[in-house]
């Protein structure tokens, strides 16, 4: 008892020295990065209107995704090189330039320019944030801060889409991007004047000679998520097929490079080994993470171009699926570990009954079956993902423990950068090649969902498999 109570933060100790107003401009990164990265999706159809070119629609969800995972590889290991004051300065403006060009775009080829360059700026942003709760305050808080951080991604993940949703009904949607300009320049001028002190506005580099770059294995995710992308534009049955086999491969290639160097390992050895709890683990947050992309990516588009719903509407079924994911998360927070495999069963069943039910429900536009449906989704998320973590860190060797954990988000976000980059293919070969109306809205309804049951059928079986060794002991 007396060690928690030493440990519990003192909020108004913190205030007193100046760290609480530093921890809470620390977290605005991720709040840049985070609503960002939401709200673009109650904009696009708005965005489409304007700037046509819906078969580019996922890229502008792919490009972003795959910045964040580069510049959150690169922004800690820069801390070695340059400070972390200046590395985060530079990120700010990164972040405000891609914000700048998005507001500004005439086409969507320049939008998504600035949705790679805003990506990649608040990739880095968040990275920074978790290296500067490392560096600049006591050991024995980082869990209260790390949960703190935590509860920003949620409010971003729900007010993102009502942020944009809210600029689309009473303003445009270029004012919208327009604001986090403003915000990061302010994040760029701010650092220069919070972030003060040696382990601040030194590099961090105790001498030891610094692990290499992976500059080859993160070019072959890049390349990868291009290719399956553009196989998506301009429809023609050979050039498509050739472009989607050569990603895959790529996709291939990426996690042999990433074996090849374990000093800057992305994943953990055999990160997809299905007789392993860490690679049906890592398998099952691939899985589902690839596979439930399609209504997030076009769901705003559909329902507006084919039954008529409201951007604002929209934007609230988007964000009930993220309230139930943080609800659930905090439903079974305390579940005793016998009730794991049940917990991850359930939601994994969950996930996929909710891709099921969107198959049906947003072509028949059920608004009432919709939101069941989101709810159930993100519900399901929210009750296997904390345990699903869990099980892949205490599976994994002591060695590669600290890479099994960060190996889930950073597996998530690659399934959102290749699931969009695909779901854009199936959008675009179920009619929206042809261009944005009624008639090609019906006929993408249900391909969108539908093409994707495979997968959600892979993350049941894997997600079987993991409690399965997990209840076993078999590690």
């Amino acid at each position: 008892m007396a060690d928690s109570l030493a440990q519990r933060v003192d909020w108004r100790a913190l205030w007193a020295s100046g760290d609480l107003f530093r921890f809470c401009f620390i977290s605005l990164g991720i709040l840049l990065h985070s609503t960002n990265e939401t709200m673009v999706v109650t904009i696009l159809p708005a965005l489409v209107r304007d700037l046509a070119s819906v078969q580019l629609v996922g890229w502008a969800f792919a490009v972003y995704e795959l910045g964040a995972i580069i510049a959150g590889a690169a922004g800690g290991r820069l801390t070695s090189y340059i400070s972390l004051r200046a590395t985060l300065v530079a990120a700010a403006l990164v972040y405000s330039t891609g914000a700048l060009i998005c507001a500004t775009a005439p086409d969507m080829p320049i939008f998504l320019a600035g949705r790679l360059v805003a990506g990649l700026g608040g990739g880095a942003l968040v990275a920074l944030a978790f290296v500067s709760v490392e560096r600049l305050f006591p050991r024995a808080i980082w869990p209260q801060l790390f949960g703190v951080i935590s509860a920003i991604w949620g409010v971003a993940a729900f007010s993102g889409p009502l942020i944009g949703a809210l600029f689309v009904e009473h303003s445009t949607w270029r004012w919208g991007f327009a604001t986090f300009v403003g915000l990061g320049l302010v994040a760029a001028v701010t650092a220069l004047f919070v972030l003060r002190g040696p382990q601040a506005t030194r590099p961090k580099n105790d001498g030891r000679t610094l692990p290499p770059f992976p500059y080859l294995t993160l070019g072959s995710l890049a390349a990868s998520v291009i290719l399956i992308a553009t196989a998506g534009v301009g429809i023609a049955p050979l050039r498509s097929s050739l472009l989607l086999a050569a990603g895959m491969a790529g996709i291939a290639v990426f996690f042999m490079l990433d074996a090849r160097v374990p000093a800057v390992r992305l994943f953990p050895s055999r990160p997809l080994d299905p007789r392993t709890p860490v690679g049906n683990g890592i398998t099952m947050v691939a899985a589902f993470s690839l596979a439930t992309c399609s209504f997030a990516v076009y769901g705003p588009i559909v329902l507006q171009t084919l039954h008529g719903v409201s951007v604002l509407s929209t934007g609230y079924i988007i964000v009930s699926e993220s309230i139930a994911w943080s609800v659930l998360s905090i439903v079974v927070a305390g579940a005793p570990p016998h009730r794991e495999r049940s917990i991850v069963l359930i939601g994994a069943l969950m996930i996929a009954g909710g891709l099921a039910g969107f198959a049906w429900a947003v072509p028949a536009g059920n608004i009432p079956a919709i939101l069941f449906c989101a709810i159930l989704q993100g519900g399901g998320f929210g009750m296997a993902w904390p345990f699903v973590t869990r099980i892949i860190v205490a599976a994994a060797p002591p060695s590669e423990q600290t890479v099994a954990s960060s190996a889930v988000p950073t597996m998530q976000r690659t399934g959102y950068a290749v699931g969009a980059a695909s779901c854009g293919i199936i959008a675009n070969v179920s009619g929206f090649s042809h261009g944005l109306s009624g008639e090609t809205a019906a006929g993408v309804a249900s391909w969108l969902f539908i093409a994707y049951f495979p997968l959600a059928a892979l993350g049941c079986i894997a997600a079987w498999r993991l409690t399965k060794d997990r209840s076993s002991g078999n590690r």
